[in-house]
């Protein structure tokens, strides 16, 4: 069985880290108005990162989150022998040259049918700018999203947070449909040769 997060009632951390139901960061707040922002859309809070500091918890659905939860842990079981889980490393800070090519690098390994955990690292004063560990892996599981599934919510681990980003069962349809899409706006876009026509006279000069 998959393990259950604390939820609602269950949170015990006098100030949390919300993220709200769109997956937007909100930032730090009281429990008191997480649980009454909740409340308001008739959603849970749920405990998704209890080892950050303040813990991390979102707004949502909690018995469609765990439900889905579980049904990937069931195919991630199944497909443990045959897959590899591939590591990237970022910062909280990575320059956007830095994030698109190893951005470019997880892609690689999706498409080979591999796992990839991104992990962001924080050293010293970085750990109190979690949010941006945070944004980090938000960017990237919006990046990947056409090609790839996260597995968990971010999940806090001493200085780190990290998440597992597993291939689409139909990557392999939705990258050959890419492709197509790719050749056929690039036929669309190459102009048209045109015929010039080559005079046989030319001009006589002025007397």
């Amino acid at each position: 069985m998959v393990p259950k997060e604390r939820i609602n009632e269950q949170i015990t951390a006098n100030k949390v880290r919300l993220i709200g139901a769109d997956g937007k960061q909100v930032g730090i707040v009281s429990l008191k108005e997480a649980l009454h922002r909740a409340e308001a859309q008739d959603l849970d809070l749920v405990e998704i990162s209890p080892n950050a500091d303040p813990p991390v918890c979102r707004i949502m659905d909690f018995s469609k989150y765990y439900f889905e939860k579980e049904k990937k842990a069931k195919e991630a079981r199944k497909r443990q022998h045959e897959i590899e889980i591939k590591e990237i490393k970022l910062g909280p800070n990575t320059e956007e040259h830095d994030y698109n090519f190893k951005k470019n690098n997880a892609i690689k390994f999706l498409k080979q049918h591999n796992k990839v955990k991104f992990t962001i690292r924080f050293r010293g004063r970085q750990m109190a700018h979690q949010e941006l560990g945070l944004n980090v892996l938000e960017r990237i599981k919006a990046d990947l999203g056409h090609i790839a599934e996260a597995e968990t919510e971010p999940v806090a681990e001493r200085n780190m947070l990290y998440i597992i980003m597993s291939p689409k069962k139909d990557i392999d349809r939705i990258l050959a449909k890419m492709e197509k899409e790719k050749a056929s706006l690039e036929e669309q876009t190459v102009p048209p040769i045109k015929d010039k026509a080559i005079s046989s006279t030319s001009a006589e000069p002025k007397k």
